[in-house]
């Protein structure tokens, strides 16, 4: 199972992917637990930062709702499960909520100056290691580029990255073989196929930031393989007999 908690906006949160995952409910039920839940709550308003509605695509291709769970969302949602199992999973990801948490805040602590002194002293130890407070801060970046996955445009821009490779490879949107939804499926299924397998990850979504321009690139510069080439221009050529 990947991660019970990620880095996402700057927060520690779970989905509703891994959710379902963990307590062996269809994704589905958890969107609806979830949006019963914000529909019938008195203060909505509260809910606001625990629940934050995203999309993933699937493996058929289909672009699909999620969401994102910050503690007290996953708390929210997680009362409702019962059952030895389920209280074993809570526990977990409690856990796992506050080791995120704390991580984040010993990457993050700091404490401004009381008086002029400190203030001195700061900046003159600044000044001092400049070159490896820029190193230490490049490495707070890196880690929390390796732990969220993409935010809502990256991950729409590489939707429309890949849209733009299937469309070319096909020869173009009006082409018999794009028209074909079978093989159009197909395509998609082997590009994803090919990019779980470089990027290690269940969904697109979950790509590293800090790997968004090599997934681009990546997307880009992909190819399907000899058979589904060869199914490609059969299908073309079909329209080119008459």
């Amino acid at each position: 199972m990947k991660d019970l908690v990620i880095m996402h906006d700057q927060q520690a949160v779970t989905t509703s992917l891994v959710l379902a995952e963990a307590f062996e409910k269809q994704h589905k039920h958890v969107i609806e637990a979830i949006e019963k839940k914000i529909s019938t709550a008195e203060n909505s308003a509260l809910l606001k930062n625990m629940f934050i509605e995203d999309s993933y695509i699937a493996s058929n291709s289909k672009q699909n709702k999620m969401y994102y769970l910050n503690r007290d969302g996953f708390t929210f949602i997680a009362m409702g499960f019962t059952g030895k199992k389920a209280d074993e999973f809570k526990l977990k990801y409690i856990d796992a909520f506050n080791k995120m948490e704390n991580q984040i805040k010993e990457k993050t602590q700091f404490r401004l100056p009381k008086n002029l002194t400190e203030m001195s002293t700061m900046f003159f130890d600044v000044m001092k290691d400049q070159d490896k407070k820029i190193e230490e801060q490049s490495e707070k970046v890196n880690f929390l580029m390796n732990l969220s996955g993409l935010t809502s445009p990256r991950n729409k821009e590489l939707t429309k990255a890949r849209n733009k490779k299937i469309i070319q490879v096909c020869g173009g949107s009006e082409s018999n073989s794009y028209q074909d939804k079978s093989l159009r499926s197909k395509l998609y299924n082997e590009l994803f196929k090919s990019y779980r397998h470089r990027f290690d990850v269940n969904q697109y979504v979950d790509t590293p930031m800090k790997r968004f321009d090599e997934a681009k690139e990546y997307i880009n510069n992909w190819y399907p393989p000899f058979e589904l080439k060869d199914e490609i221009e059969k299908a073309n050529a079909q329209g080119n007999l008459f």
